[in-house]
């Protein structure tokens, strides 16, 4: 797996009033600046934004899949933020989404990034695997659980 470092171990949690997809990427966009020195907070949220644009990013299970291309970063870096109660963000299921997974991949790594992108998703289309992740309570957890 290419996911080299994992922030937010604490699996913050969204208030109730973050009921607008652009509040949610602008949390993760500020955990995403708070916890790694490489990104900013604007640049984060521009390639939510724009990707968001471009379509859906639920993928079932409860979990949303928000993703971007940065420049300037390094490694791959997954965000995983909840939500309590569960918001309904592109429930392509019909269940609301308590799960945020966001990737971030240097800008560098186009097919990097699609190839990452499309191995996570198929690991977060197994209810085990999600069950895992709902359970961790650190970042080594959830890699074990992609594993």
């Amino acid at each position: 797996m290419d996911i080299q470092a994992i922030v937010s171990l604490d699996r913050t949690k969204c208030a109730v009033q973050c009921n607008s997809k652009k509040r949610i990427l602008e949390i993760i966009s500020s955990i995403a600046a708070d916890n790694n020195t490489e990104v900013e907070e604007e640049t984060v949220l521009n390639a939510l934004l724009s990707r968001e644009r471009m379509g859906s990013t639920g993928i079932g299970n409860g979990i949303a899949l928000p993703h971007g291309r940065l420049p300037g970063l390094a490694n791959v870096i997954a965000i995983v933020v909840t939500s309590d109660p569960a918001i309904d963000f592109d429930a392509i299921d019909n269940k609301p989404v308590d799960i945020f997974f966001t990737l971030l991949v240097p800008e560098e790594q186009t097919e990097g990034h699609l190839q990452t992108l499309a191995l996570v998703a198929g690991k977060l289309s197994d209810k085990e695997t999600v069950k895992a992740i709902r359970r961790a309570s650190t970042s080594d957890d959830i890699v074990k659980a992609l594993k």
